[in-house]
């Protein structure tokens, strides 16, 4: 076998059980894994944040191939648009807390691991305390705020972690650990604009695409715990699920970036879910889904007149439709192409999925002269949550 790339992250346990020895058989016959390398998976403790699209493979590959501890942290509960991609809940899973769903499955897959729940959603306040019991973490998660809390906390802490993302079509991995390589903020130095890169709750995602981005990370994270192989330090792994393409990128130290001695005040300020002209904009030009709904129930009357704005995509709009409501994406009110649709002696009220693109739009409109335009907080999710539960949801 050759030299590791790197030194093992864990010592062996002291042994295997006549059970471990039967479980694990087809790894012990690998001679770069062996009896030494399963004994170090056994002592392992691995953190994956998030059992969503990229947790949910993760953890059943990691508890098949025997790591020891596994912890796992979401404060979410299960929802049925979770199952199209997060195969480690079922339906009989739905509105059940995604750690109690995932350490349900876990121990199916494998009895011998032992799991850690957090349900808890990770902040300044807990992050240093529960990445300290780990050996290894696993992000999964898909904002940018957690993204940049995981890798500061990581770098303090001195763990490498594994990083995973999907979008639609495409996936990227690649392992963090400043010791030994870049850190995540010098391949993101900045995030990006608010609203540039959509979340897969607004973009979508393949489900499928969850099972190649998380095996790659699991990979990786049995290659660090048992020292074989040359992990993803350095290098960012692309992969173009319809073009089936892997891409592997170098990823070098910013000569000018600074490692973290201390976490940031404020994530999701420095991230920015949404521009500060559309958080001006909104301040006082929001209204609430009940609001809406009255309004409405007015315009149907004959009491209120205003035009009901979609600003989601079409796809969007054939899942459902608050009533009443006329489709025109944010990319053509952003680009100056809807303006000639829109009335400018009516009110103009917008939404979307969840009031982050409609705030974007009001902007634009208030800057164009649209002094009364408004939006709706929460869009067409508190919608259907509040006001018309026979929808379905996404």
């Amino acid at each position: 076998m050759e030299k590791p790339v790197v030194a093992p992250l864990v010592e062996p346990a002291d042994e295997l059980t006549i059970d471990e020895v039967r479980r694990y058989s087809r790894h012990l016959i690998i001679p770069d894994v062996g009896m030494t390398g399963q004994k170090r998976l056994k002592n392992a403790k691995v953190l994956v944040i998030g059992a969503g699209g990229l947790g949910s493979p993760a953890l059943l590959y990691l508890a098949a191939a025997g790591v020891g501890t596994l912890g796992i942290i979401d404060d979410d509960v299960v929802d049925e648009s979770n199952l199209q991609r997060q195969i480690i809940h079922g339906q009989s899973d739905i509105d059940k807390p995604k750690v109690i769903s995932a350490a349900e499955s876990v121990a199916e897959a494998n009895p011998y691991v032992n799991v850690i729940t957090h349900n808890v959603r990770l902040d300044n306040d807990n992050v240093l305390d529960i990445f300290s019991q780990y050996d290894l973490i696993l992000d999964g998660t898909d904002n940018f705020a957690t993204r940049y809390l995981v890798n500061d906390a990581a770098v303090i802490l001195n763990k490498p972690y594994v990083w995973g993302s999907i979008y639609r079509f495409e996936g990227q991995v690649s392992v963090f650990w400043a010791q030994e390589g870049p850190q995540y903020r010098d391949l993101y130095p900045e995030p990006p604009p608010p609203g540039m890169v959509p979340s897969c709750a607004e973009g979508g995602v393949l489900g499928v695409l969850c099972a190649s981005i998380g095996s790659i990370m699991v990979t990786e994270a049995i290659k660090l715990i048992t020292g074989i192989g040359d992990p993803l330090i350095g290098r960012l792994m692309v992969y173009d699920a319809l073009e089936m393409r892997y891409t592997t990128l170098k990823v070098r130290r910013d000569p000018n970036g600074v490692l973290p001695t201390e976490l940031m005040g404020d994530y999701e300020a420095f991230c920015g879910a949404i521009s500060d002209e559309a958080a001006d904009a909104a301040a006082d030009s929001t209204i609430s889904v009940a609001t809406l709904d009255g309004w409405l129930k007015e315009r149907h009357d004959g009491g209120r007149d205003f035009v009901l704005v979609d600003v989601r995509e079409p796809n969007e709009y054939e899942i459902n439709q608050i009533p009443g409501s006329v489709l025109i994406p944010k990319g053509e009110i952003l680009a100056g192409k809807a303006f000639d649709r829109l009335p400018q002696d009516t009110q103009v009220v917008l939404h979307c999925k969840s009031g982050v693109r409609s705030a974007e739009a009001l902007a634009v409109l208030k800057g164009a002269g649209y002094s009364d335009a408004v939006h709706v907080g929460g869009g067409v999710v508190a919608w259907v949550n509040q006001i018309d539960p026979s929808q379905p949801n996404y």
